[in-house]
């Protein structure tokens, strides 16, 4: 059993709760719609996993490897599609989670959920935020994951750090957010996965 600090204690009544499992569209989907492909979005999950260290939260991250079909080298939430096996989107983001980077579910205790997320690759993704005990030892498929690593939940919540960026997607504009400042390590947070963590300061933010 994982203890839950006081401040994950207020981040959890911020979430969707663990037996109501968002059904609804995805909170971007105004912003992404013209950018989808033809075909049905694919349900997918992710896991938003939160470490408790001392007095601090860090969030678990990784950065796929080059060459993986959707968002080869980018940063993510460990996750994928769910398949027809899962019982549901909470037992594919934790399989999901042991198959790309190594935790046992004994390792993770599921807060609830934050909202769906449409992205412009065809998925429809169900964030599953959940502790993860401080003592995990990070093991990887090569495979999928170049990299695990940590970010504090401090500087992602914080608004002075997530900027909007112009850019063309196929000949299209589009904005995406990213995050900026000096709390970076050395890698990339945009697009999807910050949008997931925009999501989750939202919610934070209306509690």
């Amino acid at each position: 059993m994982i203890a839950l600090p006081p401040a994950l204690q207020r981040l959890q009544a911020a979430l969707h709760p663990l037996a109501a499992i968002p059904r609804g569209a995805a909170w971007n989907l105004d912003e992404v719609a013209d950018l989808l492909p033809v075909a049905a979005a694919v349900p997918a999950a992710v896991l938003v996993g939160l470490v408790p260290r001392g007095q601090d939260v860090q969030v678990l991250l990784t950065r796929r490897t080059d060459a993986l079909r959707h968002h080869p080298g980018q940063v993510s939430f460990p996750g994928g599609r769910i398949e027809a096996f899962d019982a549901d989107a909470r037992a594919a983001a934790i399989r999901e989670t042991g198959e790309e980077i190594g935790l046992a579910p004994s390792q993770l205790a599921p807060l609830g959920w934050l909202d769906p997320l449409a992205t412009i690759t065809g998925f429809t993704v169900l964030p599953l935020v959940a502790v993860v005990t401080p003592d995990y030892i990070a093991r990887p498929d090569p495979r999928e994951v170049a990299e695990v690593f940590e970010v504090p939940l401090d500087y992602l919540m914080a608004a002075t750090n997530l900027r909007r960026v112009d850019l063309d997607w196929r000949g299209r504009p589009r904005t995406v957010l990213e995050f900026v400042g000096r709390g970076m390590p050395g890698q990339r947070i945009w697009g999807a996965t910050a949008s997931i963590l925009f999501n989750l300061r939202q919610r934070l933010e209306s509690a």
